[in-house]
Protein backbone atom coordinates (compact mmCIF):
# COMPACT_ATOMS: atom_id res chain seq x y z
CA UNK A 1 0.00 0.00 0.00
CA UNK A 2 0.99 3.56 -0.58
CA UNK A 3 2.19 5.43 2.23
CA UNK A 4 -0.39 8.29 1.85
CA UNK A 5 -4.08 7.51 1.49
CA UNK A 6 -6.64 10.62 0.71
CA UNK A 7 -9.48 10.27 2.18
CA UNK A 8 -13.27 11.51 1.16
CA UNK A 9 -14.71 13.09 4.68
CA UNK A 10 -14.03 16.59 3.16
CA UNK A 11 -16.30 16.17 0.03
CA UNK A 12 -19.41 14.61 2.15
CA UNK A 13 -19.59 17.43 4.96
CA UNK A 14 -18.28 15.00 7.50
CA UNK A 15 -16.00 17.04 9.78
CA UNK A 16 -15.92 16.03 13.58
CA UNK A 17 -14.74 18.76 14.90
CA UNK A 18 -17.09 21.85 13.54
CA UNK A 19 -20.20 21.50 12.00
CA UNK A 20 -19.82 25.13 10.65
CA UNK A 21 -16.61 23.53 8.62
CA UNK A 22 -19.16 20.60 7.85
CA UNK A 23 -21.73 23.21 6.28
CA UNK A 24 -18.72 25.35 4.25
CA UNK A 25 -17.97 21.91 2.66
CA UNK A 26 -21.27 21.25 1.59
CA UNK A 27 -21.75 24.34 -0.26
CA UNK A 28 -18.23 23.94 -1.69
CA UNK A 29 -18.33 20.53 -2.91
CA UNK A 30 -21.73 20.44 -4.10
CA UNK A 31 -20.54 20.37 -7.60
CA UNK A 32 -18.71 17.20 -9.21
CA UNK A 33 -16.19 19.04 -10.52
CA UNK A 34 -14.72 20.82 -6.55
CA UNK A 35 -14.35 16.79 -5.77
CA UNK A 36 -12.23 16.51 -9.22
CA UNK A 37 -10.32 19.22 -8.83
CA UNK A 38 -8.93 18.65 -5.18
CA UNK A 39 -8.25 15.08 -6.63
CA UNK A 40 -6.66 16.17 -9.47
CA UNK A 41 -4.21 18.58 -6.77
CA UNK A 42 -3.36 15.21 -5.01
CA UNK A 43 -2.65 13.19 -7.99
CA UNK A 44 -0.25 16.52 -8.54
CA UNK A 45 1.44 16.21 -5.56
CA UNK A 46 2.37 11.90 -5.95
CA UNK A 47 -0.80 10.85 -4.04
CA UNK A 48 -2.18 8.14 -6.52
CA UNK A 49 -4.51 6.30 -3.69
CA UNK A 50 -8.18 7.26 -3.33
CA UNK A 51 -10.20 5.54 -0.11
CA UNK A 52 -13.33 6.47 -0.24
CA UNK A 53 -17.37 5.65 0.40
CA UNK A 54 -19.51 4.09 -2.07
CA UNK A 55 -21.36 7.40 -1.71
CA UNK A 56 -23.77 7.58 -4.97
CA UNK A 57 -21.99 10.67 -5.93
CA UNK A 58 -18.56 8.60 -5.85
CA UNK A 59 -20.38 7.30 -8.97
CA UNK A 60 -19.69 10.25 -10.66
CA UNK A 61 -15.89 10.54 -9.61
CA UNK A 62 -15.59 6.97 -11.25
CA UNK A 63 -17.04 8.03 -14.86
CA UNK A 64 -14.76 10.74 -15.51
CA UNK A 65 -11.88 8.18 -14.41
CA UNK A 66 -12.94 5.96 -17.18
CA UNK A 67 -13.16 9.17 -19.57
CA UNK A 68 -9.88 9.73 -18.56
CA UNK A 69 -7.86 7.09 -18.84
CA UNK A 70 -4.46 7.86 -19.72
CA UNK A 71 -4.69 10.73 -17.14
CA UNK A 72 -5.40 8.48 -14.42
CA UNK A 73 -3.64 5.15 -15.18
CA UNK A 74 -2.07 4.79 -12.28
CA UNK A 75 -4.51 5.65 -9.94
CA UNK A 76 -6.28 3.22 -6.87
CA UNK A 77 -9.27 3.36 -5.34
CA UNK A 78 -10.01 1.53 -1.46
CA UNK A 79 -13.57 1.57 -1.64
CA UNK A 80 -15.41 1.22 1.82
CA UNK A 81 -18.73 0.23 2.24
CA UNK A 82 -21.84 -0.10 2.89
CA UNK A 83 -22.30 3.53 2.97
CA UNK A 84 -25.01 3.20 5.31
CA UNK A 85 -26.68 6.39 5.14
CA UNK A 86 -27.51 5.61 1.76
CA UNK A 87 -29.60 2.45 2.19
CA UNK A 88 -31.16 4.27 5.35
CA UNK A 89 -32.70 6.67 3.13
CA UNK A 90 -33.68 4.62 0.69
CA UNK A 91 -35.52 2.33 3.11
CA UNK A 92 -36.95 5.24 3.95
CA UNK A 93 -38.73 6.52 0.77
CA UNK A 94 -38.59 2.92 -1.12
CA UNK A 95 -38.88 0.69 1.37
CA UNK A 96 -36.86 -2.99 2.05
CA UNK A 97 -38.14 -4.53 -0.53
CA UNK A 98 -37.53 -1.42 -3.28
CA UNK A 99 -34.15 -0.59 -1.53
CA UNK A 100 -33.38 -4.30 -2.72
CA UNK A 101 -34.02 -3.75 -6.25
CA UNK A 102 -32.78 -0.55 -6.28
CA UNK A 103 -29.02 -1.91 -5.17
CA UNK A 104 -29.27 -5.49 -5.83
CA UNK A 105 -27.10 -6.25 -9.42
CA UNK A 106 -27.70 -8.54 -11.94
CA UNK A 107 -30.71 -9.95 -14.06
CA UNK A 108 -34.36 -9.65 -12.38
CA UNK A 109 -34.05 -13.51 -12.29
CA UNK A 110 -31.05 -14.48 -11.11
CA UNK A 111 -30.94 -11.58 -8.70
CA UNK A 112 -34.25 -12.45 -6.96
CA UNK A 113 -33.61 -15.93 -6.91
CA UNK A 114 -30.12 -15.80 -4.97
CA UNK A 115 -31.80 -12.76 -2.77
CA UNK A 116 -35.19 -14.97 -1.85
CA UNK A 117 -33.16 -18.28 -0.74
CA UNK A 118 -30.93 -15.18 1.51
CA UNK A 119 -33.68 -14.61 3.01
CA UNK A 120 -35.67 -17.27 3.42
CA UNK A 121 -32.56 -19.15 5.10
CA UNK A 122 -31.97 -15.24 7.03
CA UNK A 123 -28.77 -15.86 4.90
CA UNK A 124 -26.46 -12.97 6.17
CA UNK A 125 -23.40 -14.23 4.32
CA UNK A 126 -25.45 -14.09 0.69
CA UNK A 127 -26.89 -11.51 1.20
CA UNK A 128 -23.94 -9.73 2.25
CA UNK A 129 -21.86 -10.91 -1.03
CA UNK A 130 -25.07 -9.28 -3.35
CA UNK A 131 -24.56 -6.17 -1.32
CA UNK A 132 -20.87 -6.11 -2.30
CA UNK A 133 -21.21 -6.79 -5.33
CA UNK A 134 -24.12 -3.90 -5.95
CA UNK A 135 -21.78 -1.53 -4.04
CA UNK A 136 -18.89 -2.40 -6.43
CA UNK A 137 -20.73 -2.02 -9.64
CA UNK A 138 -19.78 1.18 -9.68
CA UNK A 139 -16.17 1.06 -9.65
CA UNK A 140 -15.91 -1.13 -12.70
CA UNK A 141 -12.90 -0.83 -14.62
CA UNK A 142 -10.89 1.00 -12.50
CA UNK A 143 -8.08 -0.49 -10.05
CA UNK A 144 -9.67 -1.36 -6.41
CA UNK A 145 -6.16 -3.28 -4.91
CA UNK A 146 -7.96 -3.14 -1.50
CA UNK A 147 -11.58 -3.09 -0.42
CA UNK A 148 -12.69 -2.20 2.88
CA UNK A 149 -16.02 -3.12 5.03
CA UNK A 150 -17.35 -0.06 7.05
CA UNK A 151 -16.53 0.76 10.50
CA UNK A 152 -20.46 0.58 11.03
CA UNK A 153 -20.80 -3.18 10.00
CA UNK A 154 -17.65 -4.23 10.86
CA UNK A 155 -18.12 -3.14 14.97
CA UNK A 156 -21.58 -4.35 14.79
CA UNK A 157 -19.95 -8.02 13.47
CA UNK A 158 -17.74 -8.26 16.14
CA UNK A 159 -20.50 -6.55 18.48
CA UNK A 160 -22.25 -9.95 17.90
CA UNK A 161 -19.66 -12.16 17.82
CA UNK A 162 -20.30 -13.56 13.97
CA UNK A 163 -16.71 -13.77 13.07
CA UNK A 164 -17.12 -16.19 10.25
CA UNK A 165 -18.52 -13.01 8.39
CA UNK A 166 -15.21 -11.84 8.48
CA UNK A 167 -13.67 -15.01 6.69
CA UNK A 168 -16.22 -15.54 4.58
CA UNK A 169 -16.13 -11.34 3.24
CA UNK A 170 -12.11 -12.52 2.98
CA UNK A 171 -12.69 -15.07 0.78
CA UNK A 172 -15.53 -13.28 -1.18
CA UNK A 173 -13.20 -10.28 -2.21
CA UNK A 174 -9.99 -12.30 -3.02
CA UNK A 175 -11.63 -14.55 -4.69
CA UNK A 176 -14.53 -12.23 -6.80
CA UNK A 177 -12.51 -9.02 -6.86
CA UNK A 178 -8.64 -10.41 -6.90
CA UNK A 179 -8.59 -8.13 -4.50
CA UNK A 180 -6.99 -8.00 -0.55
CA UNK A 181 -9.73 -7.22 2.06
CA UNK A 182 -9.84 -4.53 4.78
CA UNK A 183 -11.42 -3.32 8.01
CA UNK A 184 -12.20 -0.17 9.24
CA UNK A 185 -12.60 -0.51 13.31
CA UNK A 186 -13.22 1.71 16.12
CA UNK A 187 -11.55 -1.62 18.14
CA UNK A 188 -8.81 -2.36 16.48
CA UNK A 189 -7.47 -4.75 19.29
CA UNK A 190 -10.26 -6.67 19.68
CA UNK A 191 -10.76 -6.92 15.67
CA UNK A 192 -7.52 -7.81 15.47
CA UNK A 193 -8.44 -10.88 17.76
CA UNK A 194 -11.59 -11.96 16.24
CA UNK A 195 -9.70 -12.18 12.66
CA UNK A 196 -6.92 -14.13 13.83
CA UNK A 197 -9.38 -16.25 15.77
CA UNK A 198 -11.10 -17.73 12.58
CA UNK A 199 -7.26 -18.00 10.45
CA UNK A 200 -7.11 -14.60 8.87
CA UNK A 201 -3.65 -13.32 9.62
CA UNK A 202 -1.58 -10.07 8.91
CA UNK A 203 -4.86 -8.30 8.12
CA UNK A 204 -5.37 -4.83 6.69
CA UNK A 205 -7.25 -2.99 9.71
CA UNK A 206 -8.03 0.81 9.12
CA UNK A 207 -8.09 2.49 12.86
CA UNK A 208 -7.93 5.36 14.50
CA UNK A 209 -4.38 6.12 16.28
CA UNK A 210 -3.62 9.37 17.58
CA UNK A 211 -1.99 10.89 20.34
CA UNK A 212 -4.45 10.99 22.79
CA UNK A 213 -6.49 8.41 22.58
CA UNK A 214 -9.33 9.99 20.46
CA UNK A 215 -11.99 7.00 19.63
CA UNK A 216 -9.74 4.46 20.30
CA UNK A 217 -11.85 1.43 21.96
CA UNK A 218 -9.84 0.15 24.51
CA UNK A 219 -7.71 3.03 25.45
CA UNK A 220 -4.25 4.27 24.20
CA UNK A 221 -1.94 1.85 25.72
CA UNK A 222 -3.65 -1.54 24.32
CA UNK A 223 -3.12 -0.19 20.70
CA UNK A 224 0.49 1.22 21.42
CA UNK A 225 1.29 -2.46 22.38
CA UNK A 226 -0.48 -4.47 19.51
CA UNK A 227 1.12 -2.17 17.53
CA UNK A 228 4.68 -2.76 18.38
CA UNK A 229 3.89 -6.50 19.31
CA UNK A 230 1.08 -8.04 17.02
CA UNK A 231 1.46 -9.09 13.26
CA UNK A 232 -1.32 -7.15 11.13
CA UNK A 233 -1.22 -4.05 8.17
CA UNK A 234 -2.31 -0.86 9.84
CA UNK A 235 -3.55 2.04 8.57
CA UNK A 236 -3.88 5.02 10.79
CA UNK A 237 -7.11 7.24 10.46
CA UNK A 238 -8.15 10.40 12.61
CA UNK A 239 -4.73 10.78 13.39
CA UNK A 240 -5.58 14.32 14.16
CA UNK A 241 -8.29 13.62 16.61
CA UNK A 242 -10.77 15.96 15.38
CA UNK A 243 -8.60 19.03 15.45
CA UNK A 244 -7.19 18.43 18.71
CA UNK A 245 -3.80 17.71 17.75
CA UNK A 246 -1.51 20.05 15.27
CA UNK A 247 -0.38 17.71 12.09
CA UNK A 248 3.44 18.23 13.24
CA UNK A 249 3.07 16.52 16.84
CA UNK A 250 0.54 14.31 15.48
CA UNK A 251 2.22 12.66 12.82
CA UNK A 252 5.45 12.63 14.84
CA UNK A 253 3.63 10.44 17.04
CA UNK A 254 2.83 8.01 14.18
CA UNK A 255 6.58 7.62 14.09
CA UNK A 256 6.88 5.80 17.15
CA UNK A 257 5.38 2.33 15.22
CA UNK A 258 7.37 1.21 12.35
CA UNK A 259 4.24 -1.78 11.67
CA UNK A 260 2.20 1.16 10.27
CA UNK A 261 2.19 1.18 6.75
CA UNK A 262 -0.17 4.04 5.53
CA UNK A 263 -1.85 7.01 6.63
CA UNK A 264 -5.48 8.00 5.57
CA UNK A 265 -6.22 12.17 5.90
CA UNK A 266 -8.45 13.87 4.27
CA UNK A 267 -8.04 17.70 3.30
CA UNK A 268 -9.70 20.40 0.71
CA UNK A 269 -7.16 22.92 0.14
CA UNK A 270 -3.52 22.12 -1.83
CA UNK A 271 -1.36 23.59 0.25
CA UNK A 272 -2.89 21.43 3.57
CA UNK A 273 -2.55 18.31 1.25
CA UNK A 274 1.32 19.03 0.74
CA UNK A 275 1.98 19.74 4.40
CA UNK A 276 0.34 16.52 5.42
CA UNK A 277 2.23 14.47 2.67
CA UNK A 278 5.49 16.24 3.52
CA UNK A 279 4.54 15.71 7.41
CA UNK A 280 4.09 11.34 6.53
CA UNK A 281 6.60 10.98 4.23
CA UNK A 282 9.42 12.59 7.06
CA UNK A 283 7.93 11.15 10.31
CA UNK A 284 6.35 7.27 9.20
CA UNK A 285 8.91 4.71 9.11
CA UNK A 286 9.15 2.55 6.26
CA UNK A 287 8.59 -0.99 6.61
CA UNK A 288 11.00 -3.18 5.40
CA UNK A 289 9.97 -5.41 2.33
CA UNK A 290 10.94 -9.33 2.30
CA UNK A 291 12.57 -10.51 -0.48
Amino acid sequence: MDKVLFGDNQFFAVNHASDEKSRAQAIRFKDDRAIIQVLDQAIDLGINTFMCTTHDRIANVCDHLRANPAKYADFLIYPCMPYAHKYANAVTELGIAGTIKQYVPGNVFSTFAKGGFAFLNKDFIKLMELLIDAEMKMFKGIQTPVIFIQNVLVDMILGLKMFEVFKEYDAYIRKKYQAEPGYITMNMPALLDALNSVGIENPIICSSINKIGFRMSGGIEIYEKYLNEKEFRPIAMQVLAAGALRPKEAIEYLGNFPKIESVLFGASSQSHIKETKDLIEKYLCPIAVAD
